[in-house]
């Protein structure tokens, strides 16, 4: 499973709707979303600031991922950016691996 970092940004539509339908139901719905994809919620916060939502999820891969992205994206009601979590054994691997890089000329 791969792990991300959802941050979302409530439209006025999808602040209509959150004030209409309330918090828990939101985490519900996005709860259930996953599942049904294979995936698991692991946080889910509202905030204040530059974002409204921010979740932590396990997904299979990021074509799912990339799915739920357009899905929300497309809904109009909310916009999505996703980051990519590393676990600290996942550096560990990284900083491992024997990568032959160049930079560029000085």
């Amino acid at each position: 499973m791969a792990k991300y970092l959802y941050e979302g940004c409530y439209t006025e539509q999808g602040l209509k709707g959150l004030m209409k339908e309330g918090g828990s139901s939101r985490r519900q719905v996005v709860e259930a979303m996953l599942k049904e994809l294979g995936g698991k919620l692991e946080a889910f916060y509202y905030a204040f600031g530059d974002n409204d939502v921010y979740c932590i999820v396990d997904v299979p891969d990021h074509v799912t991922t990339a799915a739920v992205i357009f899905a929300v994206n497309a809904s109009g009601a909310a916009k999505l950016k996703t980051t990519v979590l590393l676990t600290p054994e996942d550096v560990d691997q990284a900083t491992k691996k024997s990568v032959h890089y160049r930079p560029p000329a000085k």
